[in-house]
């Protein structure tokens, strides 16, 4: 028989630990945002001529609206190079981003992203094979697949920020596919330079074979911006 002091334990105990189970229904049972962020399922087809970045911003509105997410003003996470130079950090809106499927969030916002502080850049963001997904909910080849497509377009530093060294890192701002560099990051967060997400390696050159060689498919990144 349990006297009143264990009783009253028990009860409490019950009570916590049915509070506890309940929270987390309802944060299971919590509604899915909708897509902010993907990795185009396919590009372009003519190496890292995009067309520049309205046309790279017109596949991922394209895209996103098949999807059924047309409604959002979408924009290419790419940089630009020279006069009027444009940072992929400065393009995609303020966060928070979530994933194909609404209950993956991909960051908080651009500082969490690009991991501003030292604090931030520990904690890192959440891409990664499993997160960053087409937007189709599929998820892009990687290291280990056949073939690899784990190279996406960005132009970019790891900041987020543009080249300013005066040599090509974005194909001619994004209108070239025979000579020149752009510089790429790897969805999957595997292999050169820590496998950073947004600057990993450059390509062998800017034509579809050169990026294709490198482990890629002239994918790249879209972010809704509202």
């Amino acid at each position: 028989m349990l006297n009143k002091k264990h009783r009253a334990s028990l009860v409490i105990a019950v009570a916590i630990a049915v509070a506890g189970t309940s929270y987390a229904v309802v944060a299971q049972q919590a509604p899915p945002q909708p897509m902010s962020f993907f990795v185009t399922s396919v590009g372009l087809g003519d190496g890292a001529n995009l067309g520049g970045l309205a046309g790279a911003d017109a596949h991922c509105q394209t895209l996103a609206t098949a999807a059924g997410r047309g409604a959002s003003t979408w924009q290419a996470y790419l940089s630009t190079q020279g006069p009027n130079a444009v940072n992929a950090r400065d393009r995609i809106g303020s966060g928070p981003w979530y994933a194909s499927g609404g209950r993956r969030r991909v960051a908080t916002d651009v500082a969490s992203l690009h991991g501003d502080t030292l604090e931030l850049a520990q904690l890192g963001n959440a891409l990664g094979k499993v997160i960053s997904m087409t937007e189709n909910g599929d998820r892009v080849n990687g290291v280990g697949d056949s073939p690899n497509q784990h190279d996406i377009l960005t132009g970019s530093h790891t900041n987020g920020r543009g080249y300013t060294d005066g040599m090509d890192h974005t194909c001619n701002n994004w209108t070239g596919n025979g000579t020149g560099s752009a510089q790429l990051g790897h969805s999957d967060k595997q292999g050169g330079n820590n496998g950073s997400w947004n600057s990993s390696h450059p390509s062998r050159g800017c034509g579809q074979a050169d990026l294709v060689a490198t482990g890629g498919a002239g994918l790249f990144y879209c972010f809704a911006t509202n």
